[in-house]
């Protein structure tokens, strides 16, 4: 019996220190795997000047929806954090103007609001600017289609950022890049 005891004991032992060892590894790796990763960081957005209407990129967002939208070109850029910054202008069917400043992260899919633009051309900064999800609308899918045609390239959850400002300003004013699929 005290034969059957110790080598129950000594496989447990065993086992807790193959256990032990695999895990120290695992942890091993992930550090390594940690470190190579840079933590994502933003920077801080600045607001650009209020957009003239001369300066206004017209883009379809869905034909379902009634309003017209365009994009500032002068206010586009691509930050070293990797965010689509632009100011967005949507004149409703009911004559209402609305002007916002976002964000696009191409990478995490995401929207964010840093500013509201007033009619007298001043901007008041977003009470609560969030990251939020872009996720597909049948109607005022203007984050969706920004996102998937003009600010982003690439396909999937493989997103990357435009090169540079000038792409995007001539995806808006030609027409978005052909797709690339893959049979």
């Amino acid at each position: 019996m005290n034969l059957l005891r110790i080598r129950v004991l000594a496989l447990i032992a065993a086992a807790a220190f193959g256990a032990a060892t695999a895990h120290a590894q695992w942890k091993l790796f992930e550090s390594d795997f940690d470190e190579n990763q840079k933590e994502w960081k933003e920077i801080e957005a600045k607001i650009p000047p209020y957009p003239g209407d001369a300066d206004l990129l017209r883009f379809e967002a869905g034909g379902a929806s009634p309003h017209r939208f365009f994009i500032d070109a002068k206010s586009l850029s691509i930050g070293e954090d990797g965010v689509v910054r632009y100011t967005l202008v949507v004149k409703t069917a009911g004559g209402a103007t609305n002007v916002t400043f976002e964000g696009v992260r191409c990478d995490e899919r995401q929207q964010k609001v840093y500013a509201l633009g007033h009619s007298g051309g001043s901007w008041t900064r977003a009470r609560n600017p969030q990251w939020r999800r872009i996720v597909y609308q049948e109607t005022n899918n203007q984050h969706g289609v920004l996102f998937a045609n003009f600010l982003c390239s690439g396909t999937g959850n493989n997103r990357t950022p435009a090169k540079n400002a000038a792409e995007v300003v001539q995806r808006l004013k030609y027409g978005p890049p052909p797709r690339v699929t893959t049979d």
